[in-house]
Parts: structure tokens; sequence; C-alpha cells
């Protein structure tokens, strides 16, 4: 019987050397991420002065707070991503996960001030919903309702919610974080449907790597609201045109016309629509039969019911857009007008720079990402690519540099930067290096930016309005005196801030002089003095009001009041100074709250 030589080519023992060099490399690329977001973090704190956001530069930020104990966050951040790494989340549940990981983030923030004065516009408009009805609302807005460069969609939202529930903070931030949450969803979603489920995850779990968006979800604002309907309208447009049907075509037109009735820059940002339109009309069409002839023609046919599809979506958004024209011609003429005259000269001035935006206030591992992805999406010739690439192209073309109006443009910069991710081979270094960056922007957002949003001037107007709750204030006389140090504010938009959270009736005497033209023209609160004191705070209500308790807001506890036009009554005592101030904006909000001496 002739000698047979079976050999057991898995268990040699140069495979196990091969193994073993495997394990290694694979634990290197793990240490290797980590010592990459453990060296960018400390990058970015040693050249934080290269940061000139407006609201949490770097280099405010850290002059106060510890950049050691977020550090120690960040490494407690890094383990916690690791071990979520190994897991696999079910298909079924990731839109669940990434929904509720990332309200439980965005509520942390809830206990910010309205850190941004633009809140007062968007709360007046909505409390005059609240107060007068819909009816009233839509009639006067833009009238008796001033509403600068506003469009009406998100105050009546917010309006809607005070009817409901009641004039509270806490419901709007509900409301406003479910919508970021929303959001999150959404971009998954988009991602899914453009790459698969893997990308769409990354991508909606990377919106939690962008730690200015989180001082933007509680403000009374409009620009987390904004993103949630912009990224609605794309992923059902893309839906309606692939799809197709009378109600997702409706409805289709109604997520654009709701898109567009947010904000005027989702206007230029919808130009999105049409680029899908056409990767998808000129794209490889799906066959339903294997003949030849019929293969042909059922491309052609899919391509005309397509824009069939995409012709109806505008007829029908265009009409809706038309009626909200007619109706409201001389405001939105005016509106226009300002952007034109007024805030597109102004984006050159009230700029933050790219490196700003896209390495201090988005992750960098996220802007790297993205940046890879330009060349993953050239190799493999994806047309698709294109409907998450063009926004971000089109904002650097423009050179759009205010954070604010490019955040309905962040999903897209997490879908780039998802696709970038996904030539990583290995499925858990691709989630621990998104975790990673999830970890980093975290522990930034927590521990270094809320601290700072709290230590400045508007929390004293939320504080003061927590003790006047906490006492039952039910009548509330303010004033509002001159800003010493930042004439461009108008003193009076600080009485809706207050309000915000103060429970009780408010009563205002505005009696603010506008100064003159020149000094104010260019400035981006300029809008402050386009306010109007609401009906609600009318001083004709004085006979109506009980023990009231005075409140006046200043710019600093040792300002006088005036001669004239404020008067504390006599047999009233000083009960309550909020004086806090980090010492780094110019508009202060000091308040100081006066009430009977035999309380």
């Amino acid at each position: 019987m002739p000698f047979q030589l079976r050999i057991d080519i898995e268990n040699l023992p140069t495979n196990k050397v091969r193994g073993a060099k495997s394990t290694w490399v694979d634990n290197a690329k793990y240490l290797f991420v980590v010592l990459a977001t453990l060296g960018t973090y400390l990058a970015l704190v040693a050249f934080r002065s290269l940061d000139d956001n407006t609201l949490v530069s770097w280099r405010w930020v850290f002059a106060n707070v510890s950049f050691g104990r977020v550090l120690l966050a960040l490494i407690f951040g890094i383990a916690i991503s690791f071990a979520l790494s190994q897991v696999s989340i079910p298909k079924v549940y990731c839109p669940i996960f990434l929904f509720v990981i990332s309200f439980v983030a965005a509520s942390f923030f809830w206990k910010e001030p309205e850190v941004v004065i633009d809140a007062s516009r968007y709360f007046t408009q909505a409390k005059h919903f609240a107060i007068y009805g819909p009816g009233y609302f839509l009639k006067e807005w833009g009238r008796n309702i001033s509403v600068w460069t506003d469009l009406p969609l998100v105050p009546l939202l917010y309006g809607v919610v005070f009817k409901i529930f009641g004039e509270s903070r806490l419901y709007v931030e509900v409301f406003t974080t479910l919508l970021f949450s929303g959001s999150t969803v959404l971009t998954y979603l988009l991602g899914k449907e453009l790459w698969g489920e893997d990308t769409g995850f990354l991508a909606g779990l990377l919106m939690l790597g962008i730690p200015y968006v989180f001082t933007q979800v509680p403000l009374m604002l409009v620009d987390v609201p904004t993103m949630f309907f912009f990224m609605l309208s794309i992923l059902v447009f893309i839906k309606a045109i692939n799809i197709g049907g009378a109600r997702i075509i409706i409805f289709s037109s109604l997520t654009v016309l709701l898109a567009l009735l947010c904000k005027y820059s989702t206007w230029l940002m919808l130009s999105v629509l049409p680029v899908a339109f056409l990767v998808y009309f000129f794209g490889k069409q799906k066959q339903a039969w294997s003949a030849i002839g019929i293969r042909q023609y059922s491309a052609r046919f899919n391509r005309y019911m397509m824009l069939y599809r995409g012709m109806a979506v505008v007829v029908i958004t265009a009409t809706l857009v038309a009626v909200f024209i007619l109706f409201k011609f001389d405001v939105v003429s005016h509106q226009i007008g300002l952007l034109a005259d007024y805030q597109r000269a102004g984006l050159k001035r009230w700029g933050e720079s790219f490196y700003s935006t896209f390495f201090f206030q988005v992750n960098p591992f996220i802007t790297l990402a993205a940046i890879y992805s330009i060349y993953v999406a050239f190799k493999k010739r994806d047309p698709k690519y294109l409907i998450v690439s063009w926004l971000v192209f089109l904002v650097i073309a423009l050179r759009i540099e205010r954070i604010r109006y490019i955040i309905m443009i962040f999903p897209m910069v997490t879908l780039m930067a998802a696709y970038g991710l996904s030539e990583i081979n290995s499925e858990g270094l691709r989630r621990f290096t998104a975790w990673s960056a999830v970890a980093s922007s975290l522990a930034v957002a927590i521990f270094a930016y809320l601290p700072f949003v709290q230590s400045i001037s508007a929390v004293n107007l939320k504080d003061a309005g927590a003790y006047l709750n906490s006492i039952g204030a039910r009548d509330i006389e303010v004033f509002s005196l001159p800003q010493k140090g930042s004439i461009d504010i108008n003193p009076a938009v600080s009485v809706p801030l207050l309000d915000i959270f103060a429970e009780g009736n408010i009563y205002y005497r505005y009696d603010q002089v506008p100064p003159r033209v020149k000094k104010i023209e260019k400035s981006p609160l300029r809008f402050t003095w386009d306010y109007r004191n609401p009906g609600y705070y009318s001083l004709d209500n004085n006979k109506a009001m009980g023990e009231k308790m005075v409140v006046v807001i200043s710019s600093s506890k040792e300002q006088a009041l005036p001669d004239s036009g404020f008067q504390i009554p006599d047999g009233y005592r000083l009960a309550k100074l909020f004086k806090a101030s980090s010492g780094v904006f110019r508009y202060q909000t000091v308040v100081t709250v006066y009430r009977s001496a035999d309380k």
C-alpha cells in the first residue's frame, strides 16, 4: 500500500503564526483609532485659538473649563465605544435605537438658557398663535406680528404646542428634541435607501458626532425643525419618483412645502431635489422581464413614469407655494429684499470659518471620512453620491460660512462620512471609529459646552423666571434698561426671553428709541429694533393687576435707573439679584427682582 501523507492545512503552525499576526494587526488598528481620538482632541485644545465660532468657540469654552476633565470623560467614552462596537444591533431595532440614544443625549441640554436672542421673535410669534388663535396668526403674520425674515411654519408649530400643552419651555424642548431624533432616523433611512443598512446606521449614529448641534436642539429657534422637514422632504421625494401613487406624490409635495415654509435658506438647499431626480432618472432602471425587447421598453416606461411623478410633485408644490406668496405677497417681497440687500452682504461680515465649523464644531473624524468619501465615490463611479455631496459642495462654493445657516446639511455630511467609513473592511472597526467620534463629541458637548452656556448672562433670565415661579409671582412688571456695551441691541427683546421661563403675566412699557440707522444698518442684531410690543404686555391691564413683582433687566448690577419712565414702587425691597456672566459677550442681562417689603 503506497504511503499517503495527508496534511491538515488549517492546523499548521504557520497558520497559527498568520492568525496571531492578523490579530496583532487588528489590535493595532483599534489602538490607532484610540490614539487618533485622544490626539485629535488634544490637538484641537492646543490650537483652540483658531476656532472663531460665535457661540461656543473653543478659546472661550476652555478658558474656564478644565480640558483634563473632558479628557477623562473621553477616555471613559472610548471604553464604552469599544464595548458598543462589539454589539450588533438587529436591523429591525436600528431606527428605534438611534431615536432613543439621540433623544437621551440631547435631553442633557434642556437645562441650558436661551443663548440666541433670535428666540425672542419665535416665542413672540408663537404666543400670538396661542393667545389669539390660528385665524389671527395667519392674518396678522407679517403685519401686527413682526416677522423680520422669518417664515411662519416653525413659530406656528410652537404656538400649537403652547395651545395644546401650555406655555412652558419644557414642552418646546421635548418637541424640538423629538424632531432632532427624527432627523437621525431620517438620515439612517436615506442612507439605507442609497447604500444599505450599514451605511445608513453609521450616518445616523454620526449625527451624534457634531457637538455644536446639541447646543441648538433645546433652543426655541427654527434650525433643528428645519433640518427635520428638509430631510423628510428629500426622503419622501425619492420614494415618490421611484414608487409613485397619488398619496405619496401628494405627501411629497406637502413635505417640500413644509420645508420651504421653515426658512428661506431651504429654498436654495432644496436644489438637491432635481439632483436626486436626475441621478435616478439616468441611473440603471429595474427590469421586470428577461426578454430583450420588453426589457428596453420597460426601462423607457420607468423613466417616463419617473418624469411624470417628478413633474406632479413640482406642479402641486408650486401651486401651494404660489398660494402662500399671493396671500402674503407684500410680506414676502419685503423679506426677499432684506435677504438680498442686507442678509447676503452681511454673510461676509458675520461668517465663521470652515475650519472652525468642520474641525471644531464637527468631529474631525466625520470631516476626514467625508473628504475620503469623495475619492471612494469617484473610484466607484457612484452617481448616488451626488445626492448627499451636492449641498456640501454648494455651501463651500458659495462660501456660506455661518454655521446656523447650514445646520440642515449636517445629515448630508454624516452620510458622506458613513460612505467613506464603509471602505473599512472590519465591521467592528467601522463601528468603533464611529462610536469614538460620538464619544468625543458628547464629552466636549456635555462637559465643556454645557457648563459654558450655563455661565453666560442669558442664564439670569432663566434663573429669574424659575425664581418668580417658585414664589408664585402672578403679575410681573418689567423694565429693560439700555445696553451700555452693545447699543446695536434693543433691550426690549430681553422681555420675551424672560417670558419664556416665567409663568406669570408680564407687563411692559415699550419706549425704546432706536439709534440712528447708520449705527445699526450693518449689525447682525438689527432685527431687534424691529420689535413691536405685543398687546398682551400692555400696561392697560394694570387695573386688574394684583400684588405685583417688579423686574429690572440691565447690562450691569451698578446701572442706575433712568430719571423718568422707570419707577420702583414705594415699599418695595430687593428680593433677588441674578448677575452671572461669562465675560465673553457684550450683551448682558443682569436681572434684579423687587417685591413688596410686606412679603
